[in-house]
């Protein structure tokens, strides 16, 4: 759901030891390779684009891709500021289980947050794969997207609380819990103008995340 624009220059890696003391008690989500290619075809990238980006060749990123490699945590940590997202959202704090494939426990979602928007989304899928993601949005108070937003996705959801105003091209909609709606293609933008979270459900195909 957040809009997903590369950020301008990667930051030096000076908080890489935070990082790896998280991943101590983390473990990798076992899709890292598969979570990369979804996240690098959601922008339109070839494989030599994002190479480029994290400063690797295109053997290096396919290997990866393709799950035969493992990345180094700097490379993680490249890709996560990369695609603006969490270093912790390549982990899992769940316990290695034959039921990750298909659960995902309340405690162990993967979380992205953006600040510039006050909006924070939980990871409901097991993973990025399958034609769908399912995501928990929670819109903060006084919240609104920085810019209309156009992707080649069909998207729903459903209100749970709070209030949201919705605009796909030039209609708005002030929306309310127990509403739901459906778009595809339009362009999109949304603001809280509530005093408290707006909590959404948000179903996208193909997955962005």
């Amino acid at each position: 759901m957040l809009d997903k624009v590369p950020s301008s220059p990667l930051p030096d890696q000076k908080s890489r030891p935070s990082a790896l003391s998280q991943t101590m008690m983390m473990r990798s989500s076992g899709q890292i390779g598969h979570d990369i290619r979804v996240l690098r075809q959601s922008r339109g990238w070839t494989l030599t684009e994002l190479a480029d980006h994290l400063d690797r060749s295109i053997g290096w990123l396919s290997q990866v891709e393709r799950g035969t490699s493992e990345p180094l945590l700097a490379d993680i940590r490249k890709i996560a500021e990369l695609f603006s997202l969490p270093f912790s959202f390549f982990f899992s704090s769940s316990p290695e289980s034959e039921e990750n494939e298909h659960i995902v426990r309340a405690n162990s979602r993967r979380i992205m947050h953006d600040n510039a928007t006050d909006l924070r989304e939980e990871l409901l899928s097991p993973d990025l794969g399958g034609r769908f993601e399912m995501l928990r949005s929670v819109f903060g108070p006084g919240s609104r997207i920085t810019a209309p937003v156009t992707r080649e996705t069909e998207e729903a959801g459903y209100l749970i609380s709070g209030a949201l105003t919705l605009t796909l091209d030039d209609q708005t909609y002030d929306l309310k819990p127990g509403d739901s709606f459906r778009f595809a293609g339009e362009t999109m933008s949304w603001a809280n103008h509530g005093k408290e979270d707006a909590v959404v459900i948000w179903v996208i195909a193909p997955p962005i995340y």
